[in-house]
């Protein structure tokens, strides 16, 4: 733990946590250790999803925007057959069909069509800010946004990894700012049986990977052994 220059932290974040909540988690960890530091993160993940979020602490969070910029891998799991408001599984399925008669070659075909560079607008149910408002705060309350600014983004690779109806499953290597349930929902209506993102495991930004990354109690512990023997 270097106080001076401050930290990256590779941590594994857990369903139903938001990026918020673990930086508020482990910043507070430092607090009750003794050390007022500053704790950021590069790249927000959903709430609904799991997997490598990278922490800046201290001096380092002058560095944030330059991991932001890297690209990211996900892997996870699309339904196929039905859709949902926010794309993934936080609101429920609606427009349920038959998807026995799609093939696989069918499904490959169109994940290699979505790569490439698009213009996305964020889902509503997004951390965007719209009028000093997050968007998904208007959605909850039932609102809609028209005027979402659309970004580029760019889909490096989608693979399907393996096809069992009404999931298929994937991995995608995607730019800065690409929201991966987006894609889903595109995937789905590109087949014309809809779809939504069941499952996401974010697995590495740039060229830092899930498997060097330590769960939340993990971090804690490292954090507070490290204030223990930073006072010897």
């Amino acid at each position: 733990m270097n106080g001076d220059t401050g930290d990256f932290l590779l941590v594994d974040k857990p369903m139903d946590w938001t990026s918020f909540d673990v930086v508020a988690k482990i910043r507070n960890t430092y607090s009750a250790a003794g050390f007022h530091r500053k704790v950021g993160h590069c790249g927000t993940l959903d709430p609904r999803a799991t997997g490598l979020l990278i922490l800046a602490t201290g001096k380092k969070t002058k560095q944030i925007s330059g991991l932001e910029a890297l690209d990211k891998v996900y892997e996870g799991a699309i339904k196929l057959g039905a859709m949902t408001e926010s794309h993934d599984t936080e609101t429920p399925e609606y427009g349920a069909c038959d998807v026995r008669h799609l093939g696989i070659e069918e499904i490959k075909s169109a994940a290699a069509a979505l790569e490439g560079r698009h213009m996305q607008k964020p889902p509503m149910h997004s951390a965007v800010w719209h009028k000093g408002k997050r968007l998904y705060e208007l959605a909850r309350k039932g609102q809609h946004v028209a005027e979402r600014k659309a970004r580029e983004i760019c889909v490096n690779s989608f693979t399907v990894l393996s096809v069992d109806l009404p999931f298929i499953h994937f991995r995608m290597d995607v730019s800065k700012g690409a929201y991966v349930r987006v894609l889903a929902h595109d995937f789905g209506q590109s087949l014309g049986v809809g779809g939504y993102l069941a499952s996401l495991r974010r697995m590495a930004i740039g060229e830092f990977s899930i498997f060097d990354a330590k769960s939340i109690p993990d971090t804690v512990e490292i954090i507070l052994r490290g204030a223990k023997d930073s006072v010897r």
